[in-house]
């Protein structure tokens, strides 16, 4: 019998040599009409009988193209769209109003940095953390800090992945810099419900941080001068199958406060401190097949900080590295299967030396990762599945202690630690009723070092509800463990924590999550979102020793503290998405708790990020194509810390008495921002402008920690104590240039 249908497969690229995704083909012939819509990959199958065929293909920022011929048997077509430049420019901006920020199911976000570049910034370079910081559920944590805090989570229960390599080092100096170069990034997306059962082994959020992977068609760069820190990115086509993306940022601190910081005498008191850092980005993309992209990507950090106190003999070095890489595989298969393949190494570091007189203190600590992940993805009756395998060997020093001339030294704290981590996982989308759907996904993890290993299977669900074109619902629940811990050892951000492992005892931290809300339409231009959450954590842990200790006995399992904790809260968003004023707000109500054995007399208290409020309002107005403004208002309640509650005096010293556990709490943390862009030249592939931004415009203080001083009157008959407020960043104005060309 003759054949009766054909296949007709392939691909749809723009003239930019980038896979279009969600373009719409139509196939039509004297009796039927077919439609499909290509994948992540750009490819697109579709079935059709041996007829005279109409093949029209659509995208919006792409001009249509029209295909007829009559097939004879299975065909491969190859699909090239041009550029529209009559319609570029407006689709390019409504793109940016639609797509700053896009709230997903369950707790989901994703972003372009470039749709946010009028966001205020620091020092006039995107910040992916503070971006964060301005959604719901994610806790704002002060100046000096470079952290985040999600859903009551320490900030060690937050992944970042860089093209699938973990980052263990997530921060520079204080917080003050971006710890990433944002124009090496093409998006974002984080994920606070830890949905997707593809990643694993953080408790509260997952962020990826994804590279351009398309193909570059010609030479270009792109970059952000300052008055701090300068940054460079560079687009490379060696040929039509083969392209390199590198990038670098380097800050020049020194030479700019260098001599503010230094000393006018050998016996003025004011200490000597140079900081500096220098990070760069490496992209390699090939098209080695038709089938077959190769990707290789690395990233490299180093920062160094230095102060000298000629007066106390004080010297202190401190040095903090990151560097990962990663070359992985996509193969595509056919238009509902295809396959990625990678291996990876990710290492961070840190180094403090102390010298003060005749005594030398010096106390490092790493981990490093050594892994491989497969991830397939296809189609079981119309129902998208993604299954694969991971597998990680962590190798990890906590501390490394070295003590000249004191009579006690710290050697216990040496030990290096090993593990292997695998995990099999599966995720499912499928349409349960006519209105529901739902994400379903499993995740089981073995894990060993030395005597203990663990086996966990950890479930993860997403159901949706789409009650009509206005209002959906969603409710999720997912069980998380984690096996690498941060320790952190100071409340600012000095890189002096470590990473540990579950060894010798020390079991993995575990969490149940639920959360519900839903999400609304209310007009073409604006939407919103509500939401609840409750979490409960096991096994979390505490080191109240700072950097170290000092004794002959010690062990990092002896010194731990090991408790529980719990977490709940309300979340709202409300969204403005097109118009020339667009921006959102958030607001979140929560509680965090903490219950240690060991502390507060084993009662419950307060987890130091326990901040009732938080508000942040962002705006961003085009006034025409030459200028626009961005604001943002945060508004954030204090942090927690243990306040002394009585003094007496013994013999002329003062004796301090508690009443609880961070019983105490800072001022609010209010901060308004403000940045303006003048745009010289802005259209698809030029770009110049000039950014002005104030942080912290109104010149508020926000302390990042108190200073308490006790003395006794004259009388010695009364306690009489003052406090005061330090604060790291006042008003901070800068002025940048963007560029692209």
């Amino acid at each position: 019998m003759a054949q009766s249908n054909v296949r007709i497969s392939g691909n749809v690229k723009s003239s930019e040599n980038e896979n279009l995704i969600g373009a719409n083909i139509s196939f039509k012939t004297n009796n039927q009409n077919y439609k499909v819509i290509t994948d992540s990959l750009g490819n697109f199958s579709q079935n059709v009988p041996l007829e005279n065929l109409t093949i029209i293909i659509n995208h919006t920022v792409f001009t249509s193209k029209t295909i007829y011929f009559k097939p004879v048997r299975d065909t491969v077509l190859s699909i090239v769209l041009e550029n529209d430049i009559s319609k570029l420019n407006e689709v390019i901006i409504l793109n940016d109003k639609k797509n700053g920020i896009n709230t997903l199911e369950g707790g989901k976000l994703s972003f372009s940095l470039k749709d946010l570049a009028s966001l205020p910034a620091a020092l006039g370079t995107t910040d992916v953390i503070k971006i964060l910081q301005l959604t719901p559920g994610v806790q704002n944590s002060g100046d000096a800090n470079g952290y985040f805090y999600v859903r009551g989570g320490d900030p060690g229960h937050n992944a970042i992945l860089y093209n699938g390599s973990p980052v263990y080092g997530m921060s520079h100096l204080l917080g003050i810099f971006p710890f990433y170069n944002a124009d090496h990034i093409k998006n974002v997306e984080f994920d606070k419900s830890g949905s997707n059962a593809k990643y694993g082994g953080r408790l509260s959020s997952t962020t990826l941080l994804n590279s351009n992977k398309k193909l570059p068609p010609e030479f270009g760069i792109q970059g952000n001068i300052g008055i701090l820190a300068s940054q460079l990115t560079f687009e490379v086509p060696v040929n039509n199958e083969t392209g390199l993306y590198i990038s670098g940022r380097k800050t020049y601190v020194d030479e700019i406060l260098g001599p503010v910081m230094k000393p006018e005498s050998k016996n003025s008191n004011v200490q000597e401190m140079n900081y500096g850092f220098s990070d760069g980005n490496f992209t390699f993309l090939s098209q080695i097949s038709k089938n077959n992209l190769l990707a290789v990507d690395a990233f490299v950090s180093g920062d160094e900080l230095k102060i000298k106190d000629e007066i106390l003999a004080l010297q202190t070095n401190l040095k903090w590295n990151n560097f990962t890489v990663s070359p992985s595989l996509n193969t595509t298969f056919s238009s509902s299967v295809n396959m990625s393949n990678a291996v990876y190494f990710s290492q961070y570091s840190n180094d403090l030396k102390m010298n003060q007189a005749t005594i030398q203190f010096d106390v490092s600590s790493y981990v490093k990762d050594f892994g491989f992940t497969n991830a397939v993805q296809y189609s079981i009756k119309n129902i998208p599945v993604e299954s694969g395998f991971q597998y990680v060997y962590h190798n990890l020093q906590p501390q490394k202690v070295k003590v000249e001339n004191l009579t006690t030294v710290n050697n216990n704290s040496e030990k290096i630690i090993n593990a292997n981590e695998a995990a099999i996982f599966a995720t499912a989308r499928p349409k349960l009723f006519e209105k529901v759907t739902a994400d379903l996904g499993f995740r089981i993890n073995y894990y060993n070092s030395g005597s203990d290993s663990y086996l966990h299977f950890q479930p993860r669900i997403v159901l949706n509800y789409l009650a009509n074109e206005k209002y959906s619902f969603f409710a999720s629940y997912n069980r998380q463990y984690q096996y690498l811990s941060l320790i952190t050892t100071s409340s600012v951000g000095i890189p002096t924590d470590f990473w540990i492992a579950s060894s010798d005892g020390i079991k993995p931290q575990s969490s149940h999550e639920f959360s519900i809300g839903s999400n609304q339409n209310l007009s073409k231009r604006w939407t919103s979102s509500v939401g609840g959450f409750y979490r409960s954590m096991k096994n979390l842990l505490e080191y109240p020793y700072g950097i170290t200790q000092f004794n002959e006995i010690t062990t990092l399992k002896n010194d731990l503290y090991v408790g529980e904790g719990k977490a709940y809260g309300l979340e709202l968003m409300l969204r403005k998405s097109k118009g020339r004023f667009n921006g959102w707000l958030s607001y979140t109500l929560s509680w965090s708790d903490r219950n240690f054995d060991e502390l507060n007399n084993g009662k419950t208290y307060f987890a130091k990020y326990d901040r009732r409020h938080n508000l942040s309002v962002v705006g961003m107005y085009d006034l025409n194509s030459r200028w626009n403004f961005g604001v943002t208002q945060i508004f954030s309640s204090g942090n927690r810390f243990t306040m002394p509650t009585s003094w007496y005096f013994i013999n002329n010293n003062p004796v301090k008495e508690y009443s609880g556990y961070n019983n105490a709490q800072m001022p609010n943390y209010i901060r308004t921002d403000f940045s303006v862009n003048y745009y010289f030249i802005k259209t698809f592939k030029k770009e110049s402008a000039l950014n002005f931004s104030v942080y912290n415009t109104f010149n508020i203080e926000n302390p990042i920690y108190v200073v308490l001083d006790v003395q006794a009157n004259e009388n010695k008959d009364k306690v009489v104590v003052t406090q005061e407020n330090k604060v790291l960043y006042r008003i901070l104005p800068s002025v940048s240039w963007r560029f692209k060309f």
